[in-house]
């Protein structure tokens, strides 16, 4: 019976949805008025065009689709385009520009609050300060949107968040492009919520930064040439898989930070020409499986205590240091990686080197220590220090080995 009446209440929804038209010789020529008209249910279809409009406030449940990407010009006031309050809605098909900037209020091209069950997608947003804010929402997609920043924007202070979420759940972000922002994607206290398949680059501080979020994976996406790569912060029971990390280059750049994350696995990762692949802080629990460190300054670099960490059948290929570690203590656990400065040998070729291997350079603790010396990373004088180092650890951890250092890389990415 309860079957039967919900069935009969979304039939009626949908039997008496309406069609709403805008264009410049249509009946309701600008989108704010037929959004007043609009009743729960009714689609506004929105004609190629361009449309000076701003402060759309939005709080039925309704479908509201730009055809042939009509333009949204805020012409740089200091209100969103879109401010929605609703539940059951959706966005899409629009190309909004010159979205103005404050930094005493929250403006963007769409800002949702409290709201579930809604999707906004095949947007691009050109010359923005924020893309999407969303407060206070759950059960949303943001998918396949072009998130461009300010012209004007040279710092921080002057750009805004490409996705910019706070205190919600079972998101989906995905497909996405973010250039030229902030962040290109942002999320704090996030919950049970899934970010793939995005592109984040060229952005002026990370591609990613999520703090206070929990229960959270994202996969496949592309995070290159950011102002200091990712950062992942006091969250716990997160996974990372399938991601790219790659050309995050500046003096305190890294490919991912990693600051007091519990109980994560990050696993098939590419990291690959960053100053740090990745810098683990007061990290713990974490598994790391099949990952692939390429030409890094730093593959890993440990600044912070982390214990019961594991490192299992990654590649680290070609680093300047492997790895980095400031603690003459160690409790984390190294086996079966393949490391391209492995110098064993395997007499009875099982694919495992016969010696063990020692991933910590006495170098990189030097570096650690005094900066400048770094300029003598190439010299003669290097080599020596390193070589007496592994013979008799002095300053390194004496326990931290790869007891089953691989001979052959796993699932090469080049060949």
């Amino acid at each position: 019976m309860r079957f039967i009446l919900v069935f009969f209440l979304v039939f009626t929804s949908v039997i008496h949805a309406n069609t709403i038209n805008v264009c410049d010789s249509c009946g309701v020529k600008s989108i704010k008025e037929a959004v007043l008209l609009a009743k729960d249910g009714d689609t506004i279809l929105v004609k190629k065009g361009i449309y000076k409009e701003n402060q759309i406030n939005v709080n039925r449940a309704i479908h509201i689709i730009g055809v042939d990407y009509p333009v949204i010009d805020a012409e740089n006031k200091t209100e969103s385009i879109f401010a929605v309050k609703a539940d059951n809605f959706s966005i899409s098909g629009f190309k909004f520009i010159n979205i103005g900037m404050s930094h005493t209020k929250e403006i963007a091209a769409v800002f949702i609050s409290h709201s579930k069950n809604f999707t906004i997608k095949d947007n691009i947003a050109e010359n923005v300060f924020y893309g999407f804010i969303l407060q206070r929402v759950k059960y949303g997609i943001i998918q396949n949107n072009k998130i461009y920043g300010r012209n004007d924007a040279k710092n921080e202070t002057s750009a805004g968040n490409g996705v910019h979420v706070w205190k919600s759940s079972h998101m989906r972000i995905e497909q996405n492009v973010l250039l030229g922002m902030r962040d290109g994607i942002y999320l704090e206290f996030v919950d049970k919520s899934f970010i793939s398949n995005n592109s984040s680059r060229d952005n002026i501080r990370y591609g990613l930064h999520f703090m206070f979020s929990h229960h959270n994976e994202y996969h496949h996406n592309e995070f290159k040439n950011n102002g200091a790569g990712v950062a992942v912060m006091f969250s716990k029971f997160i996974k990372m898989h399938h991601n790219t990390f790659h050309y995050n280059w500046g003096t305190a750049s890294y490919g991912l930070l990693l600051k007091e994350i519990n109980d994560a696995d990050i696993n098939n990762n590419i990291f690959e020409q960053n100053t740090i692949g990745i810098n683990v802080d007061g990290c713990n629990r974490i598994s790391y499986k099949e990952n692939h460190f390429i030409r890094n300054g730093w593959a890993v670099k440990f600044t912070g205590g982390c214990y019961t960490n594991v490192f299992e059948f990654n590649n680290f290929m070609h680093n300047a240091f492997d790895l980095s570690y400031n603690s003459r203590l160690n409790d984390n656990k190294f086996e079966a990686n393949y490391w391209s400065e492995y110098t064993g040998y395997d007499l009875d070729k099982n694919g495992i080197g016969d010696v063990p291997h020692r991933p910590v350079k006495l170098f990189s603790y030097v570096v650690n220590k005094t900066p400048e010396t770094l300029v003598l990373l190439r010299s003669l004088f290097v080599d020596i220090i390193n070589f007496s180092e592994k013979v008799s650890p002095v300053f390194t951890p004496d326990d931290l080995l790869d007891n089953k250092p691989l001979t052959e890389p796993i699932n090469p990415i080049y060949e």
